[in-house]
This record gives structure tokens, C-alpha cells and sequence, in this order.
């Protein structure tokens, strides 16, 4: 039997070719339907890529994150970034992180320097959505 493997242009190839991995999901390494089975996932990876991108997290995102991941608490960003105030302007997006507030995260935190530098205007759309406001396109 020979199986015919197009391109994923629309939402009804889509979800064709999700239904064929679950079909295969089973398949034995080395056998027919394990090489289609990775060649549908191959394409269906770079459909999700074009038609659902995922915008890399914010500073704050990134930060807020770690926190989460380690159970910590504001205070705890105090030596890090200053005062109980200034940790508060920060996570709210009211105040951008300094380059000594990223080298001090980096390395009490170990979150990535490039996370922290992040796109400018990432602290203002976490605090728009804080805030409940809408991002304008």
C-alpha cells in the first residue's frame, strides 16, 4: 500500500493529518509507518509554527516564571532588585529592569540574560493584561 503525504495547507489538511498520527501514534520504530508517521509530525510541527507562532516571554513573563518554578515570593526579589516598592513598580511593568537588576537576576535566579533583556515593550503589555486592558494591534 502506498501512502500519499501532502503539504498541510488549511485546517481540513490539519486536521487530516492529526488524525492519521493518532492512527500511527503505535507504529514500530523502523517500519513504514513510523517514517510517515515522522514525516506527518515534521509537517504538522511546521504548520502549528506558522499558523499559531508563540511570541517568546517577556522580561517580567520570564522572571514571574522563575519565581513560580522556585516558590518564591516578592520579598525575595528584594536584594535583587531593591526595595519592596521598586519590586512592585517592576513586576507590574511600571518600571523597566536596569542592566545591574538583569546581572543580579541572572545570577541569583540563573534566568537567561537574553529573557531579561527581552523586546522594550514587553513590560508594558504584561501590565496591560495585569490591568485587564486589551493589546492594540
Amino acid at each position: 500500500m502506498t501512502v500519499t503525504i501532502r503539504p498541510i495547507r488549511n485546517d481540513k489538511d490539519y486536521r487530516a493529518a492529526l488524525a492519521r498520527i493518532d492512527a500511527l501514534i503505535d507504529a514500530r520504530a523502523g517500519t513504514r509507518d513510523a517514517e510517515e508517521l515522522d514525516v506527518l509530525a515534521t509537517l504538522v510541527d511546521a504548520y502549528e509554527s506558522r499558523r499559531y507562532p508563540i511570541a517568546a516571554p517577556g522580561p517580567i513573563d520570564a522572571v514571574l516564571f522563575r519565581m513560580e518554578q522556585a516558590g518564591l515570593t516578592r520579598r525575595d526579589l528584594e536584594p535583587m532588585l531593591g526595595s519592596r516598592a521598586r519590586v512592585s513598580e517592576v513586576l507590574s511593568g511600571k518600571r523597566s529592569l536596569t542592566l545591574a537588576m538583569i546581572r543580579k537576576l541572572h545570577a541569583g535566579l540563573g534566568i537567561p540574560a537574553e529573557s531579561l533583556i527581552g523586546q522594550p515593550e514587553a513590560a508594558g503589555i504584561v501590565a496591560l493584561r495585569r490591568a485587564g486592558c486589551q493589546e492594540r494591534a
